[in-house]
């Protein structure tokens, strides 16, 4: 198996970026010219506006009775009211305050106390939209720009021998602090109430112009095997570093998402499918709204995986807790220092610093 040391050597490009990458990763903005997820389909009911943000750009969804949903900015023209606080009359949305209303591009349709023979004033702006995965997703950049035709793919999704949990909680840090606490498989100490102590080995880095990836497998020292784990990948197989069948975890940052797939030894389709994105919510770009796609492989017999739901739900909600809990302690620490002050070892999160760094945009 590569060590730490022998994946520096094989990788000695990190050292460089790293120290680029740790004086200012925090201080870089999420590039908006990609699809991010900002509700839960659910959420979004007809004729019911619904306040997001990217950011803190202000948006507000709507669900029509008839016709597509669609984004507008979050503001009349005219004094800055929310139109979120206003009324859905067809595909029109009419502001609380004096009634301008606005069709689904933004355009200002309609004073009820302007004289016919002027010009209407100018609308607001308007943001594509798309329904998938049970989320609805805003293009808040520009158009031209590659982002606007990748959108993302999570094919496990539709898969029937999946079963899926939709993930969706605010997290008070920088999205950053997400995609390094995931990727970085040698935080399990943190874990270690819930699964006992277990060992994680790096087996191998990738790169490319938009994405990091990693591969590990772990052993377990001490302790048993968590019920909730079991449930989700089963019995862990592992014989040793040296064998040939491994359980085996890959983590990719494949600039803006994050995936994470677990495979157990000998077996080809993963036992868990993860999906993330992180979204900035607030200006400064320290809160952020998780999103994810947790798709867990069924057992053979039909049905059971209904029965063993509540004990992975509660696992991985124990999970989820303790990287919130840490990640946020991290957010604290760096406002409270005002730089990133990491001594950052592993070539890995080097890796997918410099990369975030690379496609983000600078406050």
């Amino acid at each position: 198996m590569n060590t730490y040391s022998q994946l520096t050597k094989l990788h000695p490009e990190t050292s460089t970026k790293g120290d680029r990458a740790s004086s200012d990763i925090r201080k870089i903005g999420l590039n908006p010219n990609f699809w991010y997820p900002l509700a839960r389909s659910k959420n979004l009911r007809v004729s019911k506006p619904l306040a997001v943000s990217f950011a803190g750009e202000p948006i507000v969804l709507v669900r029509p009775e008839k016709g597509d949903l669609f984004a507008l900015e979050d503001r009349c023209a005219h004094r800055q009211v929310p139109l979120h606080l206003g009324v859905i009359r067809g595909e029109r949305v009419q502001c609380h305050y004096h009634c301008w209303t606005y069709d689904r591009h933004g355009s200002c349709v309609n004073v009820p106390y302007l004289d016919s023979e002027k010009q209407l004033p100018n609308g607001v702006r308007s943001y594509p939209t798309r329904e998938a995965y049970g989320l609805i997703f805003v293009y808040t950049g520009d158009v031209n720009a590659l982002g606007f035709s990748q959108f993302p793919e999570v094919s496990t999704f539709a898969n029937s021998k999946y079963k899926t949990r939709m993930l969706d909680r605010p997290i008070a840090c920088h999205y950053s602090f997400m995609h390094e606490n995931l990727m970085d498989m040698n935080h399990q100490f943190l874990h270690r109430s819930l699964m006992g102590s277990i060992r994680a080995t790096l087996l191998d880095i990738r790169s490319g112009d938009d994405w990091v990836e990693v591969d590990y497998t772990f052993s377990r020292l001490a302790g048993k095997q968590p019920l909730g784990e079991k449930f989700m990948i089963g019995d862990r197989k592992n014989t040793g570093d040296n064998s040939n069948e491994i359980d085996k975890m890959t983590i990719r940052t494949g600039y803006p998402y994050q995936n994470l797939k677990f495979w157990t030894a000998g077996n080809s389709e993963p036992a868990i499918d993860l999906w993330n994105c992180y979204v900035p919510t607030d200006r400064e770009q320290r809160q952020n709204q998780t999103y994810g796609l947790i798709m867990i492989a069924k057992p053979d017999i039909r049905g059971l995986i209904h029965l063993l739901w509540p004990f992975i739900t509660a696992f991985t909600n124990g999970i989820f807790a303790q990287d919130r809990e840490i990640v946020e302690a991290e957010q604290r620490a760096f406002d409270l220092q005002g730089h990133d002050w990491n001594h950052e070892i592993s070539p890995a999160i080097l890796q997918l610093r410099d990369l975030l760094i690379r496609k983000g945009n600078p406050f």
